[in-house]
């Protein structure tokens, strides 16, 4: 049996109790959906700036910028 490998990519700012609830959680799912010893269950968090992460063309950053200035209009 190989060993799960899953990888999650996500905007930077959580912390680090946040960080290892979703550690721990997907681990759980691993283990209970495909029947995968927990040793074997690695789980990579990639955190990335939110400049360096974009949707449709446009950052989280400015995503965010243009949300403030709506609610500030």
């Amino acid at each position: 049996m190989t060993m799960p490998f899953i990888e999650i990519t996500m905007v930077e700012g959580r912390s680090p109790e946040q960080l290892r609830s979703l550690i721990s959680n997907v681990t759980r799912a691993v283990v209970e959906s495909v029947d995968a010893p927990i040793e074997s269950v690695r789980v990579v968090l990639r955190e990335v700036p939110p400049t360096h992460f974009a949707a449709g063309d446009v950052t989280i950053d400015e995503r965010r910028a243009q949300r403030h200035t709506a609610q500030s209009s």
